[in-house]
C-alpha cells in the first residue's frame, strides 16, 4: 500500500488542536462530543483504580478496537471518563485487507475486523500523538474549568497473534518506541501552537506503556502463548495480561447458554474454533506456570476475559464465512467463565477483597453503561468497553456509566471502590454464595440474565423511516456522528437563505472514514451516510488516489476553496466557511 491508499489518513496534531479550540469556542464541544457529556469527577467519592503502583482515576476505558486506533478517538474516550486505554491490537501483518462493512451492531454485535489498519510506524506515531494530545488537554485551562482534576491515565499495548510476529523487528521497534517515546514527543511538540502554545513544554512522560495484553485470537497457537508472555517480560520489561477466549467453556456449555438459556438459536457456533483454541485445563496450567515465572522475573502476570466469540456468518451483512460475536450474550459467557476460573483457582485471582492474590483480572465482554457498576464491584479492572460505544450516544455512554457508578457509591455511603467491593462480597457470602463472582454468575444464569441479556431483552433493530437519505437535509438525529468510532462525521448549522430545512447539515471527513458501516446501521433513513453525505478531503494526494470522489478543501486567500462537482461545490461554499473549518489553516 502507498501512504495515500491507506483506509485511514490520520490528521496532524496541529489540525486536531485547531479543531479542539474552534469547536470549544463556538459550540462548547470537542470532536463533536458536547461538553455536557464529558465526565467530571465528584470529589465526594473516589472511583480511582490502582494496581501495583499503576493508578487510573477511573476503572474504565475503551477496549482494543476501533476506539483506540486514532488520536482523536482516544481523546474522545478521555473526555468521557476513560482513564485506561487498551491500544488497538498490533501485529506484524500491517497491510491487512479488512472486509467492508466490518461492524454489524444492529442487535447483538458482530464484527470482522482484526488489528490495526495502519502500518506499524504510523500506529506508533498515532499512539504517541494521542499521549501528547491528552497531556495538552489535561492542562488546557478552558477544559480544567469543566473537568476539574481529571486524574491519571495509562496506555496499554495489545499485541498478537503468534510468536514470530511478536518477536519480529517491526513489532519490537513499535514496543521500543512506546517504552521510550522521547524523540517523537519532542517532534510533536513543534505542532503545539496557537491557543496551546504556552503548553508546548508541558511535562510529558517518555514511557507510554508498561503493560501488554496478548490477544489469544485469530489463530494464535495455544502452545505459543506462554513463550510470547516470557518474551515480552524478559526482552521488553513489560507486565503481561493474557486475554482468554470464551471457548474455554467448551462447545456444549456455550451452546447451552446461547441457544437454550438466552434464546439466540440463530447464532451458529464454529466447532473448529473450540477444537483449535486452548482448553480449560491447559489454561489453568498456563496460569500457574506464568504466575510463577512472573514472580521470579519481577513482573506482573494477569488475565483478561474475554476475546469475542467466533461464530458462523449467516446474517448476510458483512462478507466472509466467520464473524466475531460481542455485546450482551458475550457478557454472560465471560461471567460464567470467570466463575469457573474462580472455583478452580482459589486464592489466585485478585478479585473482591482478595487484594493480595497474585493474578489480577481485567474484563471486556458486553460491558455497557448499565452493568458497569456490577463489573467494577467484583474487583475486575480495568474494565474496558467496545460494543456499547458503537450505539447511539457513542463515547458519551461511558460517561453515563461512570455517573451511575458515582451515584451508586454515594447512595450507599461508600467512599471508594474498595468499599464497594467489600460490601458486595459480604452481601454475597451472607446470601450463601462463595463470593461476589459466584453471586453475579448465579443471577445471570436465571431469569434476570435471560431478561437482560437474552433475546427477550429488547435487542431490536434500530428504527427506520420510509424515506431515502439525501445529500442535504435529513432528520438530524446525530446518530452518524455519535456511532462513528473514528469521529469521521461532523455537522455545521444550516446557513440562513440556503433553502434547506434541517437545523444542521452533516459531512464526512473522508480521510477518517474506513467504511465500517456502523452509521448505515443506525441511520433512520434508507442509505449509507458515509457515501451519501458530502465526503470532504484535506489531502490532495489522498483525494486523487480515491478518484477525486467527494470534495477537496483548501484554505485560499478568499476563503475555503472547494474542488469537486461544481454545482454541489457552490452549495458547500455557503456552509463550509473559514469560520467553520479553522483546521484548514496553517
Amino acid at each position: 500500500m502507498t501512504p495515500s491508499s491507506l483506509p485511514l489518513q490520520p490528521w496532524p496534531l496541529r489540525m486536531l488542536l485547531q479543531r479542539v479550540d474552534h469547536e470549544w469556542r463556538t459550540r462548547r464541544q470537542i470532536f463533536s462530543l458536547a461538553g455536557r457529556r464529558f465526565f467530571r469527577p465528584d470529589p465526594a467519592v473516589d472511583v480511582g483504580w490502582e494496581l501495583d503502583g499503576v493508578r487510573a482515576a477511573t476503572p474504565v476505558g475503551p477496549a482494543a478496537g476501533p476506539h483506540t486506533q486514532l488520536a482523536q478517538n482516544i481523546a474522545l474516550g478521555w473526555l468521557a471518563g476513560a482513564r485506561s486505554f487498551e491500544l488497538k491490537t498490533v501485529q506484524v501483518l500491517d497491510e491487512l485487507e479488512i472486509p467492508r462493512p466490518c461492524i454489524d451492531m444492529e442487535t447483538v454485535g458482530y464484527n470482522v475486523e482484526w488489528s490495526q489498519e495502519l502500518p506499524l510506524p504510523l500506529s506508533l506515531r498515532e499512539y504517541v500523538k494521542a499521549w501528547v494530545l491528552l497531556a495538552v488537554l489535561r492542562r488546557w485551562e478552558p477544559l480544567q474549568e469543566v473537568l476539574g482534576e481529571p486524574g491519571d491515565h495509562f496506555f496499554e499495548l495489545s499485541v498478537g497473534y503468534d510468536l514470530p510476529g511478536v518477536q519480529s523487528e517491526a513489532v519490537g521497534a513499535l514496543i521500543a518506541g512506546l517504552r521510550d517515546a522521547r524523540v517523537m514527543i519532542d517532534e510533536l511538540r513543534a505542532e503545539i501552537g496557537g491557543p496551546f502554545a504556552h503548553l508546548r513544554d508541558v511535562p510529558i512522560p517518555s514511557r507510554i506503556v508498561r503493560t501488554a495484553t496478548i490477544s489469544t485470537f485469530h489463530g494464535c497457537p495455544p502452545d505459543q502463548v506462554e513463550t510470547i508472555v516470557r518474551h515480552l517480560m524478559t526482552a521488553h520489561g513489560l507486565d503481561v495480561t493474557v486475554k482468554l477466549n470464551p471457548t474455554l467453556l467448551g462447545l456444549t456449555k456455550v451452546r447451552e447458554i446461547l441457544h437454550d438459556r438466552l434464546g439466540y438459536r440463530d447464532i451458529a457456533l464454529s466447532p473448529e474454533a473450540f477444537a483449535q483454541d486452548m482448553q480449560f485445563d491447559q489454561a489453568l496450567e498456563m496460569i500457574a506456570r506464568l504466575q510463577e515465572f512472573a514472580g521470579r522475573s519481577g513482573r506482573r502476570f494477569g488475565i483478561k476475559l474475554t476475546n469475542t466469540l467466533v461464530v458462523e456468518n449467516r446474517r448476510g451483512v458483512m462478507p466472509g464465512k466467520q464473524m466475531y460475536l460481542s455485546g450482551p450474550p458475550l457478557h454472560v459467557l465471560a461471567v460464567t467463565l470467570l466463575d469457573r476460573l474462580c472455583a478452580a483457582l482459589p486464592g489466585v485471582l485478585r478479585l473482591g477483597p482478595a487484594t493480595e492474590a497474585p493474578v489480577p483480572v481485567a474484563f471486556s465482554a458486553g460491558i455497557d453503561k448499565d452493568n458497569l457498576v456490577d463489573a467494577v464491584a467484583l474487583g475486575l479492572g480495568p474494565v474496558t468497553i467496545c460494543s456499547d460505544l458503537l450505539r447511539p450516544g457513542g463515547y458519551g455512554r461511558m460517561a453515563q456509566g461512570l455517573r451511575k457508578l458515582v451515584r451508586h457509591l454515594k447512595d450507599n455511603c461508600l467512599g471508594d471502590l474498595a468499599a464497594l467491593r467489600g460490601q458486595v462480597h459480604r452481601q454475597a457470602q451472607a446470601a450463601g454464595h462463595r463470593d461476589a463472582v459466584a453471586a453475579y454468575a448465579d443471577r445471570l444464569s436465571g431469569a434476570e440474565g435471560a431478561d437482560r441479556y437474552g433475546t427477550a431483552g429488547g435487542w431490536k433493530p434500530p428504527r427506520h423511516l420510509d424515506h431515502d437519505l439525501q445529500v442535504f437535509d435529513c432528520v438530524a438525529c446525530t446518530n452518524c456522528v455519535t456511532v462513528c468510532p473514528n469521529n469521521a462525521f461532523f455537522s455545521v448549522p444550516t446557513p440562513p437563505g440556503s433553502g434547506l430545512d434541517a437545523r444542521e447539515q452533516y459531512f464526512v471527513l473522508a480521510e477518517l472514514c474506513n467504511d465500517c458501516g456502523n452509521c448505515t446501521t443506525f441511520c433512520p433513513e434508507s442509505g449509507s451516510p458515509q457515501r451519501i453525505k458530502p465526503r470532504l478531503y484535506t489531502q490532495p494526494e489522498v483525494w486523487r488516489t480515491r478518484g477525486r470522489e467527494g470534495f477537496l478543501l483548501n484554505q485560499g486567500d478568499q476563503g475555503v476553496e472547494i474542488q469537486g462537482e461544481p454545482a454541489l461545490a457552490r452549495r458547500l461554499e455557503q456552509m463550509l466557511t473559514p469560520e467553520n473549518l479553522p483546521w484548514l489553516r496553517g
